[in-house]
């Protein structure tokens, strides 16, 4: 034998383990009960953020009196009081008190604003999916009347209708609801594009779909996360211009309580009862922010693109 292959051996040997020596098997790293518990605790609290933000939105429209059950129209101490344990939010030129006002306030608002984006939701998808299923030159007809109408400002077109329609809350559900319908339709206009020339459409159309089956069996369904998404990003600007035309006189009148009427009334008085005309605006300032944070939350939970999707539909709306 060598002296080369005795050295093979030697280290061969070296290699080997000893039997000797027990060999210990390292153990499986056992998860940390905080990290699993910790996206559940989050979900949770995602979830709770969520629903007491309705709750109080509810409870602000169907309920007002479980809040504030004073009448908001009759007066209930001296005039201008200011806020103090008996009267938080102090008291308006009538004596009334403004925490109840501002709680009842909340309903014309509120609702004004939901019905008049559900109106825009109709009339915009509608609009929409004609202009997209619509041969060219009717398609183009009616983008080309939407992006003229796009061009001018949501609270400009509203206060156009108001002034068509008169005062009153029925002329702002129908302003907000015509100021916004052309977002949607462009939204759901450019949606319909896309989606009419995927293969599943392409395919029920072979197989002897008729348009209408296509709109409810194929379009419409995935539509409905891109229209959601719209809906909650719509709600504080809906907010923001039913309250800019109440503050203007073209809403519910005195001396029924809304937060745009008491903050107009109260304008006389900053100099001396700064709160007539504070609350409500703050009210209205933390509904539209509310408002936002229940449209990114619905977003976020619907949409997994939700960055991209929510800056180009902010930007329709702008």
């Amino acid at each position: 034998m060598t002296a080369q292959e005795n050295a093979e051996d030697v280290r061969l040997q070296a290699a080997q383990p000893d039997p000797s020596v027990p060999i210990r098997v390292a153990e499986p790293a056992k998860p940390q009960a905080g990290r699993r518990r910790g996206p559940r605790v989050r979900a949770w609290a995602g979830r709770l953020a969520l629903i007491v933000p309705l709750l109080l939105i509810a409870g602000l429209v169907l309920v007002p009196q479980l809040l504030a059950s004073g009448d908001p129209t009759t007066p209930v101490s001296t005039a201008l009081t200011a806020p103090s344990p008996d009267h938080w939010f102090g008291t308006d030129e009538l004596g009334r008190d403004v925490f109840t006002r501002t709680v009842w306030g909340a309903r014309p608002i509120i609702v004004a604003s939901l019905i008049g984006i559900l109106i825009s939701t109709v009339a915009g998808v509608t609009m929409g999916l004609l202009g997209g299923l619509a041969p060219p030159f009717v398609s183009g007809l009616i983008m080309r009347v939407l992006d003229v109408i796009l061009a001018l400002p949501a609270l400009l077109i509203a206060l156009m209708v108001v002034a068509i329609a008169g005062s009153g809350p029925t002329s702002v559900v129908v302003a907000v609801g015509v100021a916004y319908a052309p977002a949607f339709a462009r939204v759901v206009y450019g949606s319909v594009r896309r989606l009419r020339t995927t293969d599943y459409v392409s395919a029920a159309r072979v197989f002897g779909g008729s348009q209408t089956h296509n709109v409810f069996r194929h379009l419409l369904p995935n539509l409905t996360t891109e229209i959601a998404v719209l809906v909650s990003s719509a709600l504080g600007w809906a907010l923001l211009t039913a309250g800019t035309l109440s503050f203007l006189g073209f809403g519910v009148s005195l001396p029924a309580p809304d937060w745009g009427v008491d903050l107009a009334s109260g304008g006389k008085y900053l100099d001396s009862a700064w709160w007539i005309s504070t609350f409500p605006g703050l009210a209205i300032t933390g509904a539209i922010l509310l408002s936002n944070y229940l449209g990114d939350s619905v977003g976020s939970l619907l949409d997994p693109h939700r960055s991209t999707t929510a800056r180009q539909q902010k930007t329709v709306i702008h």
